[in-house]
């Protein structure tokens, strides 16, 4: 049975990019980005809920939700942000417990990630065995935001004070990975943090 690791981290600190590692490692991956995808797929109860909550204005033309549009008026308005948390959050952790489980019944995976950006903002730590949390230097963490998103300081500050506090996360981690130097110095960390996890 296959130890089940949680990766989370605040916005731009390279979740995916250490995941990623550990994939090549051997590791498998459920993204709770891709089940947040899959669960407001058109004809959905979940979007219609999203519709039901926030009007027709977050879908496009053919009927998908317009993410774009729905992070406007969530990342400038914490009560919008919470009831979408509480119509999302139920469906893709229903989702991920179907998918960690049918995962952990196999013997032939070392590791499965659960690679969730909210994952104690969902309260769903108690889905994996450890939780390891990917940090960032601040600066950094701004200027990767910015030039990924394109976005300008405002608003890429704005997305950053959605988040649950670096600090937070950090008090509540399992094991950290500070990917705030180059990329080869993350790579030895997982590296290490995959002896001491799967070849113990």
């Amino acid at each position: 049975m296959p130890l089940v690791l949680g990766i989370t981290g605040n916005i731009a600190s390279g979740k995916s990019s250490v995941a990623r590692e550990f994939e090549r490692l051997g590791a498998v991956i459920v993204d709770a980005d891709q089940l947040a995808r899959e669960v407001v797929e058109p004809g959905s109860p979940t979007l219609a809920a999203l519709v039901g909550e926030f009007g027709e204005g977050i879908l496009q033309a053919d009927g998908h939700l317009d993410r774009d549009r729905l992070g406007e008026i969530i990342f400038s308005d914490a009560a919008a942000r919470n009831r979408l948390n509480a119509i999302i959050h139920p469906a893709i952790g229903a989702l991920a417990v179907a998918r960690l489980e049918e995962l952990r019944r196999r013997d032939d995976i070392p590791l499965v990630i659960y690679e969730a950006p909210l994952l104690f903002e969902a309260g769903a730590e108690g889905r994996v065995d450890r939780v390891l949390v990917v940090k960032i230097d601040p600066q950094q963490q701004l200027k990767r935001l910015k030039l990924r998103d394109g976005s300008t300081t405002a608003e890429a500050q704005k997305r950053i004070a959605a988040q649950m506090a670096q600090e937070e996360k950090l008090a509540r981690a399992d094991d950290v990975i500070d990917n705030s130097g180059d990329f080869a110095a993350t790579i030895a960390q997982v590296d290490r943090l995959w002896q001491q996890l799967v070849e113990k």
